[in-house]
């Protein structure tokens, strides 16, 4: 099979069809949505988590200036400097963080989200302000070069947008398998615009290791999704070796472990099945070796040693263990797009809809394998590896922005502590994008001359990381005997551009509702 074929075979497998090109515009940011960047804005009065693991320090007022953090003040501003800003946010009793980072994102299709700030809205609701797509849009045409370009410019309501390209995708060169086609296809991504390559194993290791190290060489960040159907010849060992900067997902990681052999699949598997591919692939965790083993230690140490990151992205396989809670969230009545929740159901072609006839032994085994997921990456973190935060929305019940706070909550499930949590979702994130650029990130804590890209939310999220969902958190008023939502992030602010987070909500739910009666 020629390469081209391997890697649109992947994308089919993916669900990740070429239909860019239909998806609609973004439309401009109009004059309601968002306010500023001002020439001063002072937030008073807040606890400040900051992003690298220090503990939360308050009360602090944060002067912005334009689009950066100009000044701290613990106890609050001087006067002064008080009686000269354009505009004040309250946020006495809150807590501010550096706005998110989400290192795995995908945008819509025709099928299931058309318009693309239905995701970039509730990216931003959630707190999300940088996010990186691998890729936004397969398929010919570059949409996403042009948001990237608009958002930067802060003409759409939209995150910070860091584009991928999927390795082989979008050119008219020809098929990149040889090496020397693999570097000028590298080349050729790098000066479109695109800050790094997304790997589906569907090159040979030369290959791959040409366009690794052509990469390496224009700066370009690398992260792969190490499909069963290359893993045979490069598993995340190999592909670390052969020089790649972030692996995501589980794959690679198993097939790494394997306490003998090829990994086992039953003799009437088929990979395009997706119940099968889905349902098996739990299979492989009592195939690989246990933790504390010294094949796993080993294995651990050499992902630390070679500097590679993970993005575990646990939210996006999370349906596998408890189809009827994942299809029943609070959010989806509300904002899940009629169309979206069509794709999300059972079905023979949609990629993610696998739950066909799900079963309570699959549920069981991927719990199981949850266990063994957990510990590695666990393991992996507390021996200094870097993990960070990507949801990987639009499939399997994972609606853009809850996703990614559901990711947050996985994170912590596996065993981070809160504070490492935020670190992942924030500095960390950030850092794994632009260290490949030789670059410090200009955003992803709360430090003077960082970019205004900040979180504020009512409540506790390191008492309670639930408090930043859209839908907030139910609790009990003891004194009223009433039923209460509380949380939700009340302003993200993008680039010093202050937005309302519960009117983006809004707009969501008009979209939604306007689907609805559509149809």
């Amino acid at each position: 099979m020629k390469f081209w074929k391997v890697v649109f075979a992947s994308l089919a497998a993916m669900g990740a069809q070429p239909l860019a090109a239909q998806m609609e515009s973004v439309p401009d940011r109009s004059a309601q949505e968002g306010e500023g960047p001002f020439d001063k804005l002072l937030i008073r009065g807040a606890t400040v988590i900051e992003g690298t693991g220090a503990p939360p320090a308050g009360p602090i007022d944060i002067l912005v200036e334009g689009n950066r953090i100009a000044a701290l003040y613990p106890g609050g501003a001087p006067k002064d400097k008080a009686r000269t800003v354009q505009r004040v946010i309250d946020a006495k009793g809150m807590y501010v963080l550096p706005g998110f980072v989400d290192t795995h994102g995908h945008n819509g299709d025709p099928a299931k989200a058309p318009q693309p700030s239905y995701g970039y809205k509730l990216w931003l609701a959630h707190g999300v302000t940088t996010v990186r797509g691998v890729s936004f849009y397969f398929g010919p045409g570059k949409p996403d070069l042009s948001d990237a370009r608009r958002s930067a410019a802060n003409t759409i309501v939209a995150p910070r947008l860091i584009p991928y390209a999927v390795f082989g995708d979008k050119w008219s060169g020809g098929n990149a398998d040889t090496p020397a086609k693999a570097r000028e296809w590298v080349r050729w991504a790098k000066a479109q615009g695109y800050w790094g390559i997304k790997f589906f194993n569907s090159a040979t290791p030369a290959v791959l290791e040409a366009a690794l190290d052509e990469a390496k060489r224009q700066q370009m960040g690398t992260v792969a999704h190490l499909a069963q159907t290359g893993v045979a010849e490069v598993n995340a060992r190999k592909a670390v070796e052969l020089g790649l900067g972030g692996a995501t997902h589980f794959y690679g990681h198993f097939e790494s472990l394997l306490k003998e052999g090829l990994p086992h699949y039953p003799e009437d598997y088929n990979y395009f099945d997706e119940q099968a591919r889905f349902g098996w692939v739990a299979r492989l965790a009592p195939q690989a070796v246990e933790p504390g083993s010294e094949k796993w230690d080993d294995y651990v140490d050499a992902l630390v040693e070679s500097g590679v990151t993970l993005s575990p992205t646990f939210n996006i396989y999370s349906a596998s263990r408890d189809v009827m809670a994942a299809k029943t969230r609070d959010w989806h009545a509300k904002y899940s797009l009629p169309s979206l929740m069509e794709f999300y159901a059972p079905s023979a072609t949609n990629h993610g809809s696998y739950y066909k006839d799900w079963t309570s032994e699959d549920e069981t085994a991927w719990r199981n394998f949850y266990s063994k997921w957990f510990k590695l990456t666990k393991d992996f973190h507390d021996r200094g590896g870097r993990v960070t935060a990507g949801s990987d929305p639009g499939y399997i019940y994972q609606t853009w922005g809850f996703a990614y706070i559901g990711e947050l909550e996985m994170l912590r499930e596996a065993g981070l502590s809160p504070l490492a949590v935020i670190r992942a979702a924030t500095i960390d994130g950030a850092r794994e994008i632009y260290e490949p650029r030789g670059q410090e990130p200009p955003m992803g804590r709360i430090a003077v001359g960082q970019l205004a890209d900040l979180v504020i939310v009512p409540e506790n999220p390191l008492a309670n990381l639930k408090v930043l969902y859209g839908t907030g958190h139910t609790r009990l008023n003891y004194e009223t005997g009433a039923i209460e939502q509380v949380g939700g992030v009340r302003w993200t602010i993008k680039d010093g551009i202050v937005y309302d987070a519960p009117a983006l909500l809004a707009d969501v739910a008009r979209m939604v509702e306007e689907q609805h009666g559509e149809r």
